[in-house]
């Protein structure tokens, strides 16, 4: 871990997996080195995955396999920020389609419990921008979505 500060998550032995995932998403991102338990301990067998490095977007994580005892929740997430529809919709697709699970504003969970926020950046100059009646237009429209329509958001600042 070549990183003063790395962002670890904790995985039920599915580290490997779900960071081989991950950094398929984006661009500058990789799987580093695999530290494998070098003797049997209360989260894995010796020889298995215990840390596993990766890089999303040029920023260091290690996922752990620590086992089931503490789960991902909403309080932590990774946002994406998208610069069109395309890229939002394949990011949303990649996700859901993988087993996750939708949320509400462009929020979704990965199959491991990971959310996501995939965020249009043109969401973000309509919704906090200088007209404030274009924004809480935009804000409304996002709070009925799912995935972000940029074009809706985009509608229904315009009034």
């Amino acid at each position: 871990m070549a990183d003063k500060i790395t962002t670890v998550l904790w995985f039920d032995h599915v580290a490997e997996e779900a960071a081989n995932f991950y950094v398929s998403l984006l661009p500058d991102s990789h799987v580093g080195k695999v530290y494998r338990a070098p003797g049997d301990n209360p989260s894995t067998e010796e020889g298995a995955a215990l840390v596993v490095e990766f890089t999303l977007a040029g920023r260091s994580y290690a996922g752990l396999n620590g086992g089931p005892n503490f789960k991902p929740n909403e309080s932590v997430s990774f946002q994406i920020l998208t610069e069109d529809q395309e890229e939002t919709d394949r990011l949303w697709n990649a996700i859901v389609g993988n087993g996750g699970q939708e949320s509400m504003c462009g929020w979704c969970k990965d199959k491991w419990g990971f959310n996501w926020q995939i965020t249009p950046r043109r969401l973000i100059e309509i919704n906090f921008g200088d007209d404030p009646e274009a924004a809480r237009r935009g804000f409304e429209a996002m709070m009925t979505m799912k995935k972000i329509d940029i074009a809706a958001v985009e509608a229904a600042a315009r009034g």
